[in-house]
C-alpha cells in the first residue's frame, strides 16, 4: 500500500532499471539509452513504493534558467486512478519554479495536464520506416565534431541554450552541419530505431540535407519527431519512407509563448526534450 503522503526523491542513473521496469509496466519501450541521457542531463523524480519498485516517476529537463521540459511521466499500473499523476505534475512544476514549461502530451495524458494548467499549442507526429536517399539533393554537409559549433544557432532557433547539446557529437551516432553553418542534424540509437533529432535549419532544403546526410544507409528503421508547423518537411519525409504513426499534443503551461524562431526547428531532439 502506498502512502497519501508521497515522497520525492531524485532519481539517478543507478536508477535506470527501477524506470525501464516502470516503463514496461506501462507498456512503453525500455528506451535504455533515452532514460539514461535524460537522467543525466535533466532531473529525475520517483516516488518509491514499498517492495522497492518505482510507483511513479518524471523527469524535468532545464534549458536555462527560463525554459524548461517535463517528460517520461509514469504511473505504475497497480497506482493509476488515485491521483497520482496530477501529484507529479504539480511537483514538477514547483521544482521548475518560473521557467516557461512544456511538454508533449498522448491523448491519455493530456486531461491531466489540462488540469494542472497546460494548454495545447501544436502538435508533434512521430514518422517512422525505413529510409530511401534523395538523389537530388545539392547542400553541401560536414561533420559535427563540436557542440559549440552550432550552440549560437541553436540557441537563436531554440530561445535556450538547450540541454544535452554539448554532449551530442559523442552520444549521437552521427552529426552533420551545414557547410555554410545554416543548419545541423544528429541520429542516435534507441533501441532497435535510430532516431533523427535534432533538426535544424535556415530552410526546407537545408533540413532536407542535414537529415539525408545523417540517415542514408542506415539498414534499421528511422524515426523523425516533426512539429505540426513544418507541413513540406512532413511531406518529404513520407516521400523518403517514413510514415506517420502516431501524433502528440505539445503542450505550454500557463499560455506563455516560447521563445525562440521556431519556424526553423524542422525536428525534435526527442519528445522528451523539444
Amino acid at each position: 500500500m502506498l502512502r497519501t503522503d508521497v515522497t520525492f526523491r531524485r532519481l539517478t542513473v543507478a536508477d535506470l532499471d527501477r524506470c525501464t521496469a516502470l516503463a514496461a509496466d506501462r507498456g512503453w519501450a525500455p528506451e535504455e539509452e533515452k532514460w539514461r541521457f535524460l537522467l543525466t542531463v535533466g532531473e529525475g523524480y520517483g516516488i518509491d513504493d514499498p517492495d522497492g519498485r518505482l510507483a511513479g516517476a518524471f523527469v524535468l529537463t532545464r534549458h536555462g534558467p527560463d525554459l524548461a521540459a517535463i517528460s517520461m511521466v509514469l504511473v505504475a499500473a497497480r497506482y493509476g486512478r488515485r491521483g497520482l499523476g496530477q501529484r507529479m505534475m504539480t511537483h514538477a512544476l514547483e521544482q521548475a519554479g518560473g521557467a516557461t514549461t512544456f511538454l508533449c502530451a498522448t491523448e491519455i495524458g493530456r486531461p491531466v495536464y489540462e488540469r494542472v494548467g497546460f494548454t495545447t499549442v501544436g502538435s508533434v507526429t512521430a514518422h517512422r520506416g525505413q529510409y530511401r536517399p534523395d538523389p537530388d539533393l545539392r547542400v553541401d554537409v560536414r561533420p559535427l565534431r563540436d557542440g559549440s559549433t552550432v550552440a549560437a544557432l541553436d540557441r537563436d532557433v531554440f530561445g535556450a541554450d538547450r540541454a544535452g547539446l554539448d554532449r551530442l557529437p559523442v552520444f549521437a551516432e552521427r552529426a552533420r552541419v551545414a557547410a555554410d553553418g545554416t543548419g545541423y542534424a544528429a541520429s542516435w540509437r534507441n533501441g532497435s530505431t535510430l532516431m533523427l533529432g535534432p533538426v535544424v535549419a535556415g530552410d526546407l532544403d537545408g533540413a532536407r540535407a542535414v537529415v539525408d546526410a545523417v540517415a542514408s544507409g542506415e539498414p534499421a528503421p528511422v524515426r523523425l519527431d516533426v512539429p505540426g508547423h513544418q507541413p513540406e518537411f512532413a511531406a518529404w519525409v513520407v516521400e523518403r519512407g517514413l510514415a506517420p504513426y502516431f501524433t502528440v499534443a505539445f503542450m505550454v503551461h500557463g499560455g506563455k509563448a516560447l521563445p525562440g524562431d521556431r519556424s526553423r526547428l524542422f525536428a525534435l531532439f526527442m519528445q522528451a526534450l523539444g
